[in-house]
């Protein structure tokens, strides 16, 4: 045995090591102590973000369903103008002492509110009168033979199409060019 019972070196040192592991148990526990203390703000830390990501995940959620319900609003207000106008006409054609004439300028007249309401929106009118062909924009209703427009070029404009802010919503129909036979 290399030690006496009395806790004595061989070399007859005594309590050295003794120390040296109740400091190195010290030390190891302050620094479990401080390990703890660290995974315990971590951990904070984790549910906070946690949190907050749900709060993000369900305020982006309400405002989805908000554009939903409301996303046609400046739609619906920009056209009841036209509504408006469109109920005049009706109560104005009932009667008979209209003239056609004043019938047709509030036709127009609703027709203008109703093309800058759509303006406002972004919609635009494609009227290709004269210009080539685009598949893309329009659509061929009929080819015509013509000595006078360019081949593939629209001599005609069947019905207006419209784009809104740049996306075709529906093609222009119209009568094509085609070289004499």
């Amino acid at each position: 045995m290399s030690t006496d019972q009395s806790g004595a070196s061989p070399s007859g040192e005594r309590g050295s090591d003794g120390s040296i592991a109740a400091d190195e148990t010290m030390r190891l526990e302050q620094a479990l102590a401080e390990a703890e203390q660290r995974a315990q703000e971590s951990q904070e830390q984790m549910l906070r973000a946690l949190a907050e990501l749900d709060n993000v995940r369900k305020r982006a959620q309400r405002d989805i369903e908000a554009a939903n319900r409301y996303g046609l609003e400046k739609f619906a207000a920009e056209l009841l103008p036209v509504q408006d106008s469109l109920e005049l006409a009706i109560q104005s054609a009932t009667r008979t002492d209209v003239d056609p004439a004043t019938l047709r300028q509030g036709q127009e007249a609703t027709l203008q509110l109703l093309a800058k309401a759509l303006e406002r929106l972004g919609v635009r009118a494609i009227r290709p009168l004269g210009e080539p062909f685009d598949p893309a924009r329009h659509e061929a209703m009929l080819a015509q033979e013509s000595a006078e427009a360019a081949p593939d070029t629209v001599l005609q404009v069947v019905q207006a199409g419209f784009e809104l802010n740049g996306r075709l919503l529906r093609p222009a129909r119209v009568i094509v060019a085609k070289a004499k036979a």
